[in-house]
Formats: structure tokens, sequence, C-alpha cells
């Protein structure tokens, strides 16, 4: 009923909210874009974008639509390694923010290592920075960063969705308009630490730094004792932590990208580019799990 190219698609534009970055991730043309949305509305008798000229959100039928795509697509992926008769196998380096590590991505890694277990997945866990800065050098076959929207993906960089940096603190965080703004900030070259920091220089808000600390939970733990405000992408927000409300007077900090970066051996290497391929098409159809938090411990 539902053609999984149709519905490959309608998961870029869920997760882009875009349908010229939807295009672009795809290899197709927007109009392309618009007609398998337009054909999978058509096969589900529902609308699953609110769209204008504007902006694109999903309506409650998309949202339902999401597991749905997910399941049929990952179940066409295992049936076509199947009746192929081939298997992947040799080491894959892949790296990721640690945002990603602390939400559902553990599942998508477990799920790729039943699906191939000849392959000998390494994983590095790191800041975007430095991540991006391995990938270049060949140190990591495949990455997935955070990324500033103005610049320009390399040409086997994916976008994997778009969101929007926030500052965040505890729930009983107060702050005082005439002191200087208390931060809790990554090292550099820490993404989210560059932008805070360019931001409130170019607005005039006096800062000062309260808590440094390489490691996100280190972050989250300095945040939720009310040591400071914390520059957070929005679909990631730790558990314990709020979004710093409006009447607090702080500036925009803009959007974010999350990307996959491809290494030099993923792209010449033909075990290696098998693998990174597989695992980015399995990041890519579940991405819109890398909003939702790891379930706690029972």
């Amino acid at each position: 009923m539902f053609d999984p190219v149709h519905l490959r698609t309608f998961l870029a534009v869920a997760q882009t909210l875009s349908f010229t970055q939807a295009g672009h991730r795809l290899g197709l043309r927007q109009s392309t874009v618009s007609q398998h949305v337009r054909r999978l509305e058509e096969a589900a008798g529902r609308q699953l974008f609110a769209r204008d000229t504007h902006s694109v959100a999903l309506t409650e039928d998309g949202e339902a639509m999401l597991g749905f795509a997910r399941t049929i697509l990952e179940a066409n992926e295992r049936a076509a390694h199947w009746f192929a008769g081939t298997r992947l196998r040799g080491r894959l380096r892949f790296g990721a923010s640690e945002d990603f590590v602390l939400t559902r991505l553990p599942e998508i890694l477990v799920s790729f290592r039943r699906d191939h277990p000849e392959v000998d997945l390494e994983l590095t866990v790191g800041l975007s920075g430095t991540l991006q800065e391995q990938v270049a050098a060949g140190r990591l076959d495949l990455v997935l960063v955070k990324r500033h929207p103005d610049v320009p993906l390399p040409g086997r960089g994916r976008l994997v969705w778009r969101d929007r940096l926030v500052w965040i603190g505890g729930e009983r965080l107060r702050l005082d308009a005439h002191r200087p703004l208390p931060l809790v900030l990554l090292p550099p070259p820490a993404v989210t630490r560059a932008r805070a920091l360019e931001v409130l220089e170019r607005h005039g808000r006096p800062w000062r730094v309260t808590c440094t600390s390489g490691s996100l939970n280190g972050l989250v733990a300095a945040a939720r004792a009310g040591l400071g405000v914390m520059a957070h992408a929005e679909g990631m927000m730790p558990p314990g932590l709020v979004r710093v409300p409006a009447r607090a007077g702080l500036p925009e900090l803009g959007g974010i990208d999350v990307v996959l970066l491809y290494g030099a051996d993923a792209l010449r290497d033909g075990s290696v580019r098998g693998s990174a391929e597989a695992l980015a098409a399995a990041v890519l159809a579940a991405g819109d799990r890398l909003h939702a938090p790891a379930a706690e411990p029972s």
C-alpha cells in the first residue's frame, strides 16, 4: 500500500522540515519530493504535513506515519540484505557527539550490529568540533555531529535534521539581568560554546563561566544544581532541565544542523564504504529517534 520510495522521502521531509533539504539529501528535485509526499498522502487518505510558504510541520497523522514509515523501511532493508546474499565485514570507525549517545542512538547501533554482525564497529564519543577534525584527518570513517547551518556540507555530507539551540537551566534558576550571565560550557572547540559566546558578545551581554566540563553529564549536573545556563539543541533537551523563559531577555541562539560526515576511507575503500553507507542509512531512517531520550534503567 505504501511505496518505500515515498516513505523514504516522507522521512527526509519530516526530519529536516524542508522539502528543499529533503531533496538535497535524497538527490531529488523539490518537485519530485512534493510529488512523493502527495502520493503518500493520497495512499493514506490523510494530510501528513501542514505547510505554507514559510514552514513545514507534521500533522497528527504525520506523527503517526513516522513510526509506521520507519518500521516498514527497516523491514525492507533487512529483507534486501538477506536476499542480496552479501555480508558486510571489516572495521568501521564511527564517531558521535555525546548528545546523541544520551538519546536513543545506542538502539540504532544495536540494530546495526544485529543486522551486520561481521562489521567491527568502533565508537568514538567526543565534541562535534573534535570529531570533525578527526574525520577530516582520516582517523574516523563516519561521524554524527552538530554543525552551523551556514557552513556548506561537503559533497558526501548528509543532513539528518535541523534543530535550534536554546538556553536551558534548572527549574529553580533565577537570573539577574544586572549581573553577568552564568554559563555552563563545554571546552573548545565545542560548537555550542562558540555559538553561545559569539551571540552574547554580539548583543553586548556580560557573562562569566561558572562551570567547564568535557562531559555533557557534567554540564547537566552543574545546570541542575543551578550553577548557570547552557546552550543546547532543543530536540535533545536532557531530563531535569527546562528552557529559560523569554522574560529573561537572553538573545536567540539560532539554528543548528545535525549531519553525517564521511571520512576519506569511507569514500574510496569498498568494504568501509559499504558499512558506512549501511550505518548512515540506519541513522537517517531512524533519525527521529534521536530526539527521544534513552529509557531510564528500571
